[in-house]
């Protein structure tokens, strides 16, 4: 396993992504968050929090198994150990405002900086 900030992946790079929540999920250890957009993590990457590299799927409105994408930004949690990361197919462009609304389902519960 790679660590998150060893792994080399940049903005722009396209990953790989196995998807555990797809839309309609619901979060596992809080019943009232229910995802709107596809989630899933990156194999192979560790994350701060030493789980695999959790990523946000925008722009697909089925449910996925696996997505292949473009890193677009990544959600900083000032107030957790972890970051998010956000993918879109062929790297579609968001604006921050909008990433912000997509994620506020679960981000609204940190402080964020939506770096890109």
């Amino acid at each position: 396993m790679i660590k998150t900030k060893d792994c080399g992946i940049r903005i722009g790079d396209t990953v790989k992504v196995k998807v555990d929540r797809p839309i309609g999920s619901v979060h596992p250890k809080h019943e009232d968050i229910i995802y709107p957009i596809n989630y899933g993590y990156v194999e192979g990457i560790l994350a701060e929090d030493g789980e695999e590299q959790d990523v946000y799927i925008l722009g697909e409105q089925k449910k996925l198994e696996e997505f292949e994408g473009v890193l677009i930004a990544v959600i900083h949690r000032y107030d957790d150990v972890e970051e998010k990361w956000v993918v879109s197919k062929g790297g579609h462009k968001y604006t921050k405002e909008e990433i912000e609304e997509l994620t506020h389902f679960q981000e609204q519960f940190y402080h964020i900086d939506i770096r890109m």
